[in-house]
């Protein structure tokens, strides 16, 4: 039998009760006061602070500078556990964008507490980019600071940082603050009109899903001579489970998002395999370079989630519906279909991207005085990943609530660059992996 699906997906059974009435900001949320109401009439300056300075945020930050909501714009500070990547991300951005950089050398910060001094600034809003594995901290000091906040996907890479996220986003819609989630595809002009029909009926009920990001893998930064082991770890994020919560939190997290949105549901159980192959040495920590998953909604219909990240493969990212009536599939960053049983076929190229229309949906709302929430659906995505990394280290079929219940926390207690590692390396340099039928996931 399937369990029933609870009110909120990110609320153990015993909680929904408290959860519900907390969750009654929701209805009333147009009623709040918007922070720094003054910027929606779209006149004053809205300053912006970037947490985090790899190549993601900074896109970001120019997206956010070039939204078509609201041209007056600026970035006044940057932070980053590292300073060249703070001087560089700089340097990229004042170069496109000149007139729209404020930010001299005294608002720029670096270490593992530089979110904390850009969040001190003088801005509105708030990007928070980094190694996935810090959100929940970050999202909580940008709350607690008053500021609107706009935060990469995944929102965390265990339980406790999703429950964190969770009461954070409940202060957020008390406060009045718009918070975006960069699930990009939500944005994009083909998978509106595609899932649009699908949830009017167009293929019928949806009997199963299939979603894939094959890949064949990201950057490599060596080990330097003078690192410590957590200077290397955080600047070796993508490897390390605590940072990045394996790729398919990292990356399939996309997929897996689009799935739960042509639902309108999440998964109530989860069981799949994994392991790694090919990207095994001392460059590649601690993650998997496959997993393969079954997740069951609670209606019974199945989503069968594949990502792989092994070179000489064939690659996908798209995901793909399965109702009574037809199909519909979508390429991530290519075209979408609908094939509806006796029609013709209806496509719809990509159009504009997505990571620019998400800035440009902020910012609307932000100048129209609108509320603007998208983190819920952002944790429970966050959370799908996570029970599948969750059913594919331990092999065995794990429940959305026990997994949301866990109470195992990845981060180190002590984060300081010389401060204690839980994953260390071996005596030859390898990190072990999570070994299917005894490594304990709650």
């Amino acid at each position: 039998m399937i369990p029933s699906q609870s009110a909120n997906p990110l609320v153990p059974r015993e909680s929904r009760r408290t959860f519900l009435k907390a969750s009654s900001a929701i209805a009333v949320a147009s009623a709040l006061p918007l922070a720094r109401s003054a910027h929606a009439a779209g006149n004053e300056v809205v300053k912006l602070a970037l947490v985090g300075c790899g190549g993601r945020g900074t896109a970001a930050a120019v997206e956010a500078l070039r939204n078509k909501a609201m041209p007056n714009v600026k970035l006044v500070a940057l932070a980053d556990a590292f300073e060249d990547r703070v001087e560089a991300s700089y340097k990229i951005i004042d170069t496109q964008l000149k007139d729209q950089v404020d930010a001299p050398p005294e608002r720029r910060f670096s270490g593992l507490d530089a979110y904390q001094q850009a969040l001190a600034c003088d801005a509105d809003m708030v990007l928070l980019c980094g190694p996935p594995g810090f959100r929940p901290a970050q999202f909580e000091a940008a709350v607690r600071a008053g500021k609107h906040v706009f935060m990469e996907k995944p929102v965390a890479t265990d339980a406790p940082g999703v429950r964190r996220v969770l009461a954070a986003n409940e202060e957020a819609k008390k406060k009045g603050l718009l918070v975006a989630v960069g699930h990009h595809l939500r944005h994009e002009v083909k998978h509106k009109e595609i899932v649009q029909r699908i949830h009017d009926g167009a293929i019928g009920p949806v009997m199963f899903q299939r979603a894939y990001f094959n890949s064949t893998g990201v950057w490599v930064r060596n080990r330097q001579p003078d690192q410590t082991e957590m200077q290397y770890q955080v600047r070796n994020w993508y490897y390390f489970t605590w940072l990045s919560g394996d790729h398919i939190v990292e990356q399939h997290v996309h997929d897996l998002d689009v799935c739960n949105w042509i639902k309108q549901a999440y998964p109530v159980e989860a069981q799949g395999a994994g392991g790694r192959q090919v990207r095994i040495g001392a460059d590649y920590g601690e993650i998997y370079d496959h997993h393969t998953v079954e997740f069951t909604y609670a209606d019974g219909s199945k989503m069968f989630s594949y990502c792989r990240h092994i070179p000489g493969c064939w690659n996908s990212f798209s995901q793909h519906a399965h109702g009574t009536k037809g199909v519909g599939e979508i390429e991530g960053h290519g075209q979408a279909e609908l094939r509806i049983d006796g029609q013709s076929p209806l496509r719809w190229e990509r159009g504009p991207d997505g990571h620019q229309l998400e800035h440009d949906d902020l910012f609307a709302a932000l100048k129209a005085g609108q509320p603007y929430n998208e983190g819920d659906y952002g944790a429970t995505s966050s959370m799908t990943a996570i029970l599948g990394r969750m059913a594919t280290y331990s092999g065995q079929v794990i429940r959305w609530d026990d997994a949301l219940a866990s109470q195992i926390d990845l981060t180190p207690k002590d984060l300081r660059w010389d401060g204690e590692t839980l994953v260390k390396p071996g005596a030859d340099g390898i990190y072990a992996c999570a070994k299917p039928g005894s490594t304990k996931v709650i």
